[in-house]
Formats: structure tokens, C-alpha cells, sequence
């Protein structure tokens, strides 16, 4: 299993990840803000809020998260980081 072991909020919704195995992208959340829960994200501040889970993946103080794997394997990179 992938596991997120850096996490930056970054301007317009987008935050940078970096995995264990050191491969790092930049992914855009907005596509997954909407109603209820993800509602929350849209106030920029606390978009900022966010953070690395126990598992592995990223959440923000409600509850609101991504598994790593999704954010790995399904959610398309806007720029892939390298070194």
C-alpha cells in the first residue's frame, strides 16, 4: 500500500504530495469539493488545515480524507515533482 509522507497545501486547491517510495505530484482537489463534509474545504484557511492520517493518506479536522492509493493511482498529477 502507498503512503503520503509529506503533504503542502498549495494556491487554487491544489496540494503537493510526496509517497514513501519518494515519487511526488501535485494533484487538484477542487474536483472533489461539493456539498456536505468537502463543503468545508472551499474556505481557503481551511484548506490549508491539511494534514497526514495514521494510514497513510491525508484529512483535514472534519473528518474529510483521501487514501493514498486513490490519490496515487486515480487522481491525475498537474505536475509530477522531481528532484
Amino acid at each position: 500500500m502507498n503512503q503520503i509522507v509529506f503533504v503542502a497545501p498549495l494556491e487554487k486547491y491544489l496540494i503537493e504530495i510526496e509517497f514513501d517510495d519518494g515519487f511526488r505530484k501535485i494533484v487538484d482537489i477542487r474536483p472533489f469539493i461539493g456539498d456536505g463534509i468537502s463543503a468545508d474545504l472551499l474556505d481557503e484557511a481551511y484548506f490549508r488545515q491539511v494534514s497526514l492520517e495514521e494510514g497513510g493518506g491525508i484529512c483535514w479536522p472534519n473528518g474529510y480524507d483521501f487514501c493514498p492509493n486513490f490519490l496515487r493511482e486515480d487522481v491525475p498529477a498537474q505536475v509530477v515533482v522531481t528532484a
